[in-house]
């Protein structure tokens, strides 16, 4: 048995008997360098009651050099990328260490849905919505974990919590889609160009109606 099997096996072991951490990995598979990594959103953020899966590769020279991993669960964070889930998270790059695990480093990424790093972002557009509105982003990636991660009911603009609001989905408020629908632009039109522009909160006084009528002309 070569020693990257050794050691991977050997973290898998530690993680099961571990009854604390909440952190889990599986096998996809039943390759033991192809895992999948979940843990519970942390408390008194907006992905508490959640259930985040990762998706983990284990390089040919680990642990030398750093896993891969990305979200499988959707969530809505700055250093998360909403399309694919890629991380922008310094150990997963260079400053990763041989002395780092696969729980460790789970761990890790609980601990960046605690504390988002906007100037560092993976996805420019939820950043420009947390530093801008971060009462509205917080009730947004509320609204994510519950849809996407099984969290508990958010709170939902149109009362229902069976129904995926697109427009909750992407941040924003129900009367601004509506002005603009109203005006005969297709509505996923409409929500697609008010989220690029980040017309939410305190922003929204700085776009003009002329300035978002543009974008949805030439989009």
């Amino acid at each position: 048995m070569d020693a990257r099997l050794r050691r991977v096996n050997k973290e898998i072991a530690d993680c099961k008997k571990d009854r604390t951490s909440n952190i889990s990995l599986e096998l996809i598979d039943n390759s033991p360098f192809h895992l999948r990594g979940s843990f519970p959103g942390p408390e008194d953020t907006p992905y508490q009651g959640g259930h985040f899966e990762v998706d983990i590769i284990i390089p040919d020279s680990y642990p030398f050099q750093p896993v891969k991993m990305k979200f499988l669960t959707k969530v809505y964070h700055p250093n998360v990328s909403s399309a694919s889930g890629a991380i922008c998270l310094d150990i997963l790059k260079d400053a990763w260490s041989p002395v780092l695990t696969l729980k460790s480093t789970l761990i890790s990424l609980q601990s960046l849905l605690c504390s988002p790093e906007p100037n560092d972002p993976q996805d420019a557009e939820v950043a420009k919505h947390y530093t801008t509105s971060k009462g509205s982003f917080e009730e947004t990636a509320r609204y994510w974990t519950h849809i996407y991660a099984g969290g508990p009911g958010a709170k939902d603009p149109k009362g229902s919590k069976n129904i995926r609001d697109e427009v909750a989905i992407a941040g924003l408020e129900n009367a601004h889609v509506d002005q603009f629908e109203g005006l005969g632009f297709p509505r996923n039109k409409v929500i697609d160009v008010l989220r690029r522009l980040n017309y939410r909160g305190a922003n929204v006084a700085q776009i003009s109606e002329d300035r978002v009528v543009e974008e949805l002309l030439k989009s």
